[in-house]
């Protein structure tokens, strides 16, 4: 099952193995969970769930159900995983274990989130936090506050993701945690890219891509490196941009992650339509979507519509780039990306623009402005300037008619 490794790992997986066997159930639960410790840091979710899997074959066990939960989330598939957590929960709660009961609310919080209902999300990390802290957990408070950052970042609440950011990376440094320093490094990073900030973006990743590779989290550095690739697409350097996201695409798939398989097709589609290569654009966003829809990804699978109708509207098919814009236009909402939903009613307005329904693209300009100052949003003043500008042609035709 396991590839060669440290003589110390492999005669770990040897005990369970013969634990399993034997039906030594509290021998095969310890060494189960000694090897996800060791084996869920680098990415090696398969070996994780067998291990768990078979760890369960002797009864119900928390460790078990947290650590298959785990290898399944981040192999996309969020249902089964909910109900691993799901048990775990119940068997910690049941033992007065609080310190693997907020582990467990973590995680289910960063399922819901991925899952882009952020509320839930929310409501299960801060559920967590007090209970960390209770429990003198510093690890576990710090990657709590990472991923409630995570949240307000997707919100469009830029400050308080940086200050929940700013709480989380010391304490990870105290701790002692690299990859959960690394984590935050690549989160402040894409709070600054996402202000127009590429440099302090790129810097942040840079800090983080050595990390990763010292502590062999191979998805965590696919992760980096679509993250300086879309950092380098925003200096507008697609060479860079494609080289970076060419390296993460076959990592991801190698350790079975879906999720960032799919962000980094989106990725290379982007810096497709950046050069103007719409069919290029479209082969890559229509490989992502299925792979989104597939782990339950409801908000990237509205980005992605977004960047399909780009696509078509490019190609010069705009009822086709509209009816992709209008798909994606609800799932933004329901999910509160609101950068996103930002872009789309951008988008929305360009076509009508473009169809002469000046008075319907005012109104989606109005709406996208409105979104941009609530998140401070990079692309504000582009968007204001349109939306003078598209007044002053609205005005213009009813004083012609």
């Amino acid at each position: 099952m396991m590839a060669a490794g440290s003589g110390s790992l492999l005669q770990v997986s040897e005990i369970h193995r013969l634990a399993v066997v034997g039906g030594e159930a509290v021998i095969a639960r310890t060494t189960g969970h000694r090897l996800g410790q060791v084996l869920l840091p680098r990415s090696r979710f398969a070996d994780v769930e067998a291990v768990a899997t078979a760890t369960l074959t002797l009864g119900p066990d928390a460790g078990a159900f947290y650590d298959r939960g785990w290898a399944r989330r981040a192999t996309g598939r969020p249902r089964p995983a909910l109900d691993d957590y799901r048990q775990a929960m119940a068997l910690y709660r049941q033992a007065g274990d609080r310190a693997g009961e907020a582990a467990t609310l973590n995680n289910i919080g960063l399922l819901y989130n991925g899952l882009g209902d952020r509320r839930q999300a929310l409501d299960h990390y801060h559920q967590a936090l007090p209970t960390f802290r209770e429990v003198g957990n510093r690890y576990g408070e710090a990657a709590t506050l990472n991923n409630i950052g995570r949240v307000y970042s997707w919100l469009g609440d830029r400050r308080q993701a940086l200050d929940h950011y700013h709480q989380a990376l010391p304490t990870f440094r105290e701790v002692g945690d690299r990859v959960g320093e690394a984590a935050t490094l690549i989160n402040i990073g894409s709070v600054y890219d996402g202000l127009g900030d590429r440099r302090q973006a790129l810097d942040h990743y840079h800090q983080a891509l050595p990390i990763f590779r010292e502590v062999g989290s191979r998805s965590g550095e696919a992760a980096t490196l679509t993250s300086i690739g879309r950092a380098y697409d925003g200096l507008g350097d697609r060479r860079q941009a494609l080289d970076h996201y060419h390296q993460a695409l076959p990592t991801f798939r190698e350790v079975g992650d879906r999720v960032g398989e799919a962000i980094t097709l989106t990725s290379i589609g982007s810096a497709y339509n950046g050069v103007g290569d719409w069919r290029q654009a479209l082969d890559y966003f229509e490989q992502a979507r299925p792979v989104f829809r597939k782990v339950g990804d409801r908000a990237g699978e509205a980005v992605t519509l977004t960047n399909i109708g780009s696509a078509y509207h490019g190609m010069g098919d705009r009822p086709r780039a509209l009816d992709c814009f209008e798909q994606a236009l609800p799932i933004l909402r329901e999910v509160g990306d609101r950068t996103s939903e930002a872009v789309t009613r951008y988008n929305i307005a360009m076509i009508h623009r473009a169809d002469g329904d000046l008075a319907l693209a005012v109104t989606e300009l109005e709406r996208a402005v409105d979104l941009g100052r609530q998140i401070e949003h990079p692309g504000l003043a582009r968007n204001i300037a349109m939306l003078e500008q598209v007044r002053r042609e609205l005005a213009q035709t009813r004083t012609q008619a």
